[in-house]
C-alpha cells in the first residue's frame, strides 16, 4: 500500500518548507548563527505546518538527519490535550534536568500546550525561567490567547498563515504533475477552496479524488464536486444570496462553523467571495468580518451579519470606507496585504462601473399616478401625506425628510433637510420625485450647512419617543459615512437577519 500524499510530501527541511518565509527564514538563521532560544512557541490555524516545522527544526539544531517515521530518545513529542495535568509537567521538570543522549539539545514538542491547566502552566513556568542550557521546547497551539502572559513573555512567537491560494495551487500542481494525476485547473480551484489553505487538508482531498478516474481521463471540476458533496463555496453563496434577501442565516451559518473549520478561516473565505462578486449589501459586512478572531470567535461571526444589516449603506459608501485603514487592522503580512488591498480597489472599480451601466440601462422613474391623491387638498399641500408617500415609494429619501424642516409659502417648498441629507435630495432623479410627489410645487433644497433654517419652519414628522435611538458612537460613525455620501443615499434597516 502506497503512502498517503500528505506523508509523502511533508517537508523533511526548513528549506522545503513551503509558504512560511516569515517563520522559516530567522529559525534558519538561528540555526546557521547558533543563535538559539530555549522555548519558541508556534501559533496559527490547524494544518499550517507548526508541528512540522517543530519537528524539523528540533533535527536540524541536533545535525540529525530527518525522516516522518525515525526516533530519538533526545526528540519529545507530547500532546498537551492529554497529558495537561500537574503530574506529566513534573515529570517533564524532572526528564529535562538529564543530559541529551545523542544531540546537543533535547528538545520538547509540545503541541496544543495551550490546553494545559494553570497548575501545568505554572509548573512549566518554573523550568522555563531558569532553564537547562540543553533544553529547547517548541510550544504549538491553535490559541494563542489562551496561554498565560507569564509564559507568552518568555519565548520567542512565530505566527504561521494558512497558505496562499495561489501558492497552494502551484503546490497541488506540482505534486499532481509528479504523480500522473490528470486533473483540471478548475477542479484544483475547488480542492484548494475546500482545503481552506492547510497543506495537510488540501493533499488529502486531492489524494481522495485522484482516484475518481483512470490515469489516462482528466479529473474535472464537476467530477469533485459529486465526489465531496455540497462544496463549502456553495454553503457560502447560499449564505450571501439569503443575506442579500433579507433571510435568517443562522442555521446556515452554524453548518459552515461545523463543517471543521474556524470562524477566523471561514471569515476570510467569505470576504474573498465577496470581493470576487461584490455588491453593496455584501460590502457591507467586510468591516465587521475583519472583527472575527479570537477569543468567541464564533460568536463575532454571527454577529458580523446581525450589525451590517443594522446600518445599511449603499455600494458607493460602503466602496469608499472600505479602505487601507481598515486593511490595516487584519493581521496578514505585508505582500498579503498589498495583495488584498489590491483586490479591493479592482472591486471598487468593478462597483463602479456596474452602477454606472446599470444607471444607463435601466434609469429610475417615478410616476405621479402612483402617489396618493390626497397630497394635493384643495390649493394646499399636505406635508404628512407628502412626507409618508415619498417614504412608501422610496423609505430612504423619505428617511431624510423626515429629518428635515420646512416652509411652504404659496407654490414653493423650501426643505431644510438635516446637512447629512442635502445630498441625497439633491440629486436629480431624487429631486424628480419629490416634485412629482407635489406636482404644481417648486421644490426649494436649502443646504443648511450654508444657510440658517429659519425659526417659522415646521417639522410634520416627530420622532417616536419609543424608538431607540443610535448610541452617541454610531451616530458620530453615521454622521460620518453621511459626509463621505456625496449624494449617496444612508439606510437604517432596523430588521435583523436572525
Amino acid at each position: 500500500m502506497g503512502k498517503a500524499l500528505y506523508r509523502k510530501y511533508r517537508p523533511i527541511s526548513l528549506e522545503t518548507v513551503v509558504g512560511q518565509d516569515s517563520v522559516v527564514k530567522p529559525l534558519s538563521e538561528a540555526i546557521k548563527n547558533g543563535n538559539l532560544s530555549h522555548a519558541y512557541i508556534f501559533t496559527g490555524p490547524r494544518g499550517c505546518g507548526k508541528t512540522s516545522v517543530a519537528r524539523i527544526f528540533a533535527h536540524e539544531v541536533n545535525g540529525f538527519k530527518y525522516e516522518l517515521e525515525d526516533s530519538y530518545v533526545d526528540i519529545i513529542e507530547i500532546d498537551g490535550a492529554s497529558n495537561r495535568g500537574i503530574d506529566n509537567i513534573r515529570d517533564l521538570r524532572e526528564k529535562a534536568t538529564i543530559a541529551p543522549t545523542e544531540g546537543k539539545y533535547k528538545v520538547y514538542i509540545i503541541d496544543e500546550f495551550h490546553m494545559l491547566t494553570r497548575e501545568s502552566f505554572n509548573a512549566l513556568l518554573k523550568l522555563m525561567e531558569e532553564p537547562p542550557e540543553h533544553v529547547i521546547f517548541l510550544l504549538a497551539t491553535t490559541n494563542l490567547e489562551k496561554v498565560p502572559v507569564t509564559i507568552l513573555s518568555r519565548a520567542q512567537v512565530y505566527n504561521f498563515n494558512l497558505a496562499d491560494k495561489d501558492v497552494m495551487m502551484h503546490h497541488l500542481r506540482k505534486i499532481s504533475d509528479q504523480e500522473g494525476i490528470k486533473i483540471s485547473d478548475d477542479a484544483l480551484k475547488i480542492i484548494v477552496r475546500r482545503g481552506g489553505g492547510s497543506f495537510r487538508d488540501s493533499i488529502s482531498l486531492l489524494d481522495q479524488i485522484s482516484n475518481l478516474k483512470s490515469s489516462d481521463d482528466e479529473i474535472e471540476a464537476a467530477d469533485v464536486d459529486s465526489a465531496l458533496g455540497l462544496p463549502e463555496d456553495e454553503k457560502i453563496k447560499n449564505l450571501l444570496s439569503g443575506f442579500e434577501n433579507g433571510e435568517k442565516v443562522t442555521n446556515i451559518l452554524k453548518d459552515l462553523l461545523n463543517s471543521g473549520k474556524s470562524a477566523e478561516v471561514i471569515a476570510g473565505d467569505i470576504i474573498e467571495r465577496i470581493v470576487e462578486n461584490p455588491t453593496g449589501k455584501t460590502l457591507a459586512l467586510i468591516d465587521k468580518l475583519f472583527n472575527v478572531a479570537a477569543p468567541f470567535a464564533d460568536a463575532k461571526l454571527l454577529v458580523a451579519f446581525l450589525e451590517a444589516e443594522k446600518y445599511q449603506v449603499t455600494p458607493q459608501v460602503v466602496i469608499a470606507t472600505t479602505t487601507t485603514e481598515t486593511v490595516a487592522s487584519v493581521h496578514m503580512d505585508a505582500e498579503k496585504k498589498a495583495a488584498f488591498m489590491k483586490r479591493i480597489e479592482n472591486a471598487k472599480v468593478s462597483m463602479k462601473k456596474r452602477a454606472e451601466e446599470e444607471h444607463r440601462e435601466k434609469p429610475q422613474t417615478y410616476e405621479a399616478s402612483s402617489l396618493d391623491n390626497s397630497v394635493i387638498q384643495g390649493d394646499t399641500l399636505n406635508l404628512e401625506a407628502f412626507v409618508r408617500d415619498i417614504k412608501d415609494i422610496h423609505r430612504g429619501i423619505g428617511n431624510a425628510l423626515e429629518r428635515s424642516r420646512f416652509i411652504l409659502n404659496d407654490k414653493e417648498l423650501k426643505v431644510y433637510p438635516n446637512k447629512s441629507y442635502v445630498g441625497v435630495l439633491e440629486k436629480p432623479n431624487n429631486l424628480k420625485l419629490l416634485k412629482s410627489a407635489a406636482p404644481g410645487y417648486f421644490i426649494n433644497i436649502i443646504n443648511t450647512a450654508e444657510e440658517k433654517t429659519p425659526d417659522e419652519a415646521i417639522s410634520v414628522i416627530k420622532e417616536d419617543a419609543n424608538k431607540p435611538k443610535p448610541s452617541k458612537q454610531m451616530q458620530e460613525k453615521i454622521d460620518k459615512i453621511s459626509d463621505i455620501m456625496e449624494g449617496s443615499e444612508l439606510k437604517e434597516d432596523e430588521d435583523a437577519p436572525f
